[in-house]
């Protein structure tokens, strides 16, 4: 979309006159074009002496736009399926073309009828036409319609479903799919803390490289303390490194390397070896997964750190009160999570939050399976390597069941499963699997036993409930993981899990574990409940016993959120006992925040600059009857509302206060705060971002997605993409936009309005559908230079009415107006006009123009050109 110029910069210049006699002659030449084949504009009509208009034959016609190809928004029954150039033709005489379409029909040929799902079969008349011949759609398919929208760029398509394959709505076919650009890419996240008790740093880095449809990565972290007592710890660590690809003719990924098994079967184990499996996304509307979203509440300004299989996978700092962590990668995010909150003065939570599946459903007709070879990783010292192969399958079979089954085999283990899911209609989804194991633990005594498992999984859109996972496990006293006959002892703690990069001296209770005290039964629960307009309500959980002793690893969080009139206020309450001390913890907490428009009388608006400030009060409570109240302000600042900023003071048994400032820039993400408290003090920051090496050069970024897009649109600078806080383009004309979907339409725009005035473009929109990794490019052609108003003479006469312009160095065109009026955009200072008003030699001359640097601050500069 061509980018307008501002109503009130003409008015400021005095140039609406002229713009206004413009537009009434642009006016008379579409309204001519819109009259039958046979009408004749009288030029007359423009000026008594018709020298003074050019040949104005080519609207006789109808005709607006020239024949061509255009890159076009292609609409299909409502749904977007391509932005790509498409050929234009004239419409014939006769037919009954909206004066929006230009006077141009599409022409489709036959390869892209299937393209769009059009049962050729079906319609004889279409097999018979030559395969590039152009379809008149609206006349060889019944109830067809077809709308052009010239000025729009857009296409929409009507097909009457019978006269269509039936093919999956929201189908994008691979030919389509972007394997991107080769690029080098590196994800940083670096996070310090200073204080009383001593420093810690952590810096985490997620670098790779691609080239065609290869993906290399690797994830790293270094961790650095130095404690009051003197003790100094410095460790770097490769959490893993790995190489993958799509199959495209199979639907599958193919992982060679360090990665972790998935978790729909078996429990998650990581592996290091090579893994191929069914790629749901790479369907158009299979489930996409999920992500396990963490939950939890800080009485102090906090560390949360967020552990799985013995690796730290996220880390961040966390204000007084409740918290929710929900953008973990869901790639490394399969299997139990064991989160650590950090507390200020020592007395630390740690907690372990389940992850499963949905019950496993597919739809008839469809296959998936998993495949694994390799050898077992952890980064646990406790436990050996053992290798071991893995299999899953699931096929879809009709009314709507799916049956599932696997093996997991290792030298001293060896596990079958099968299972079976229905779907239910109205009463939602259901799985039922049962597995056998045989297991030889590390004192050589030898197991068998059975586990047997039910997922459920419902949306009740009507009651505004929302069992996300609601499951059940009981397992025999036999029954063992492949994890379990990885360690190398019967009984101890998971390596003690480090702390600010130091081995704890103290075994911390949450990693203890005892292969005689194996799991027995196990609950879990994520249910989500809206009230409409009085809030809603969650509550998720996990609650599993042992074999051999009476005491439960419990966790268990109750919430209640709503609003009134821009006042958010909150309840929560968390639950946890571990099975070494089975001491329950628990904390209740309440959180208000009551915008400063409220406090003032004022109505409330979310435009309003009171409305982003908040006045916030919080309180706490555990169980140890330590009690905390908090107040403060909060809210952000600047036009794109990406510096977040609080202010906090505690009172009750941890007194002191903390300062917190965030801020989503251009290439990063910045994270700055303060507490203090009784005789202590700490000072913390956290720095995260992305930096993409290319053929055109390096950009750098806010923290990278695992697929993402780079934006090419040379020497347009600081310009702002739509939907993406903080993004802009950096000096060059470049950026990132991080997280894009996999195998889908992703919708790149430029906001125009941010465009200084001296850029102008022709299309600000484009649609990208990348594969896995990829790092595609959408690319965009800027006009930079000057606009300017001309006043064209041909020696003391002024150039025709409705001669065609175009700028010899730019190829910008442009149509003379009334007066001699010329208006253009994206020209440089100086150069040359090629105008033509009709066929013949006698009816076409050249123009210099030359602009005055100093008035490059104009909006529209207004100059004359003489032309020879």
């Amino acid at each position: 979309m061509k980018r307008s110029v501002r109503r009130d910069i003409f008015e400021e210049k005095g140039l609406m006159p002229h713009f206004s006699s413009l537009a009434a002659a642009l006016m008379a030449i579409l309204y001519s074009g819109m009259s039958s084949a046979e009408s004749y504009f009288n030029p007359a009509f423009l000026s008594d002496d018709v020298t003074k208009v050019s040949d104005l034959s080519r609207f006789e016609k109808g005709t607006n736009q020239a024949p061509g190809t255009y890159r076009v928004e292609i609409i299909v029954n409502e749904e977007l399926v391509a932005t790509q150039d498409m050929n234009f033709i004239a419409a014939p005489s006769g037919a009954s073309i909206k004066p929006s379409a230009g006077g141009l029909e599409p022409c489709m040929d036959q390869r892209w009828l299937k393209r769009i799902g059009v049962n050729i079969a079906a319609h004889p008349n279409l097999s018979k036409l030559k395969p590039e011949e152009c379809v008149d759609l609206v006349k060889e398919v019944t109830g067809a319609e077809v709308t052009f929208d010239f000025a729009r760029q857009r296409l929409t398509i009507n097909i009457p479903q019978a006269s269509l394959l039936n093919a999956v709505r929201g189908y994008i076919p691979p030919e389509e799919w972007d394997e991107g650009i080769p690029a080098v890419l590196l994800n940083y996240n670096a996070s310090g803390n200073s204080g009383s008790n001593g420093d810690s740093y952590y810096l985490n880095l997620q670098s790779g490289a691609n080239a065609g449809a290869w993906r290399l990565r690797n994830n790293s972290s270094w961790s650095y303390s130095t404690s009051s007592d003197g003790t100094t710890y410095n460790r770097w660590k490769s959490i893993g490194t790995y190489v993958q690809r799509a199959i495209i003719p199979l639907k599958s990924t193919l992982v060679m390397g360090e990665s972790n098994t998935n978790n729909s079967l078996f429990d998650s184990t990581g592996f290091r070896g090579a893994r191929m499996y069914s790629t749901d996304s790479m369907y158009p509307d299979a489930l996409q997964g999920f992500a396990p979203t963490v939950r939890g509440i800080a009485r102090s300004n906090a560390k949360i750190t967020i552990r799985q299989n013995g690796f730290v996978i996220y880390q961040n700092f966390v204000p007084p009160g409740p918290f929710v962590i929900d953008d973990m990668n869901a790639r490394i995010s399969s299997g139990d999570l064991e989160v650590t909150v950090e507390e200020r003065d020592g007395n630390n939570q740690v907690f372990t939050v389940p992850y499963s599946t949905v019950p496993m459903l597919l739809r008839e007709g469809r296959f998936k399976y998993d495949v694994v070879v390799g050898t077992f990783r952890s980064g646990n010292s406790q436990q050996s390597e053992p290798g071991f192969s893995q299999l899953t399958l699931i096929g879809g079979l009709p009314n709507g069941y799916t049956v599932y089954g696997g093996g997991q085999i290792a030298a001293r283990y060896a596990a079958a499963a099968i299972g079976i899911g229905k779907n239910l209609g109205n009463w939602g989804a259901i799985s039922f699997d049962a597995t056998h194991a045989y297991s030889k633990l590390a004192d050589d005594s030898t197991y068998d036993g059975q586990s047997v498992r039910f997922l459920y999984a419902k949306s009740l859109n009507e009651y505004g409930t929302n069992f996300r996972v609601l499951g059940y496990r009981y397992s025999t006293q036999g029954f063992h993981t492949l994890s379990d006959v990885a360690y190398k002892q019967l009984e101890g703690y998971d390596n003690q899990l480090e702390i600010d990069g130091n081995y704890s001296k103290v075994p911390i209770v949450a990693t203890y574990y005892n292969l005689r005290y194996n799991r027995k039964q196990n609950f879990q629960a994520n249910i989500t409940q809206s009230l409409g307009e009085y809030g809603s309500l969650y509550l998720s959980g996990n609650q599993q016993t042992y074999w051999g002793t009476t005491r439960t690893n419990v966790m268990y969080q109750l919430g209640y959120s709503s609003g009134w009139r821009g006042i958010n206020y909150a309840l929560g309450l968390a639950w946890n006992k571990t099975l070494d001390t089975n001491e329950n913890n628990r904390i209740a907490s309440l959180n208000v925040s009551i915008p400063f428009s409220v406090l003032f009388g004022r109505r409330y608006s979310t435009d309003s600059l009171l409305d982003r400030a908040y006045a916030t009060v919080a309180a706490s409570r555990d169980s140890n009857g330590k009690n905390t109240v908090r107040t403060g302000l909060s809210g952000t600042l600047l036009e794109g509302r990406n510096l977040a900023y609080s202010v906090t003071q505690n009172s009750g048994s941890t007194s002191g206060g903390n300062v917190n400032l965030n801020w989503q820039g251009t290439y990063n993400t910045l994270g700055l705060g303060y507490s203090y408290g009784r005789g202590q003090h700490d000072l913390n920051w956290q720095v995260a971002g992305g930096v993409v090496g290319h053929a055109d050069g390096v950009t750098f970024s806010q923290p990278l997605g695992d697929t993402n897009v780079l934006i090419k649109a040379p020497g347009a600078a600081g310009v702002r993409v739509e939907n993406q806080t903080g993004v802009r383009t950096d000096w060059r004309g470049y950026a990132v936009v991080p997280y894009a979907s996999n195998y889908r339409y992703n919708r790149i725009a430029l906001d125009t309005n941010s465009m200084d005035q001296n850029t102008d473009i022709t299309d600000n929109v484009a649609n990208v559908v990348p594969t896995e990794g990829a790092v595609v490019r959408a690319t965009f052609d800027p006009r930079i230079g000057v606009r300017a108003l001309f006043t064209v003479k041909r020696g003391d006469n002024l150039v025709p009415f409705g001669a065609m312009v175009r700028e010899e160095t730019t190829g910008t065109t442009s149509m003379v107006g009334e007066d001699g009026q010329l208006y253009m955009s994206g020209l440089p200072l100086q150069g040359k006009f090629l105008i033509s008003w009709g066929k013949d030699a006698g009816s076409q001359c050249k123009a210099s123009y030359s602009l005055p640097k100093e008035n490059l601050k104009q909006a529209v500069m207004v100059a004359t050109a003489t032309c020879n």
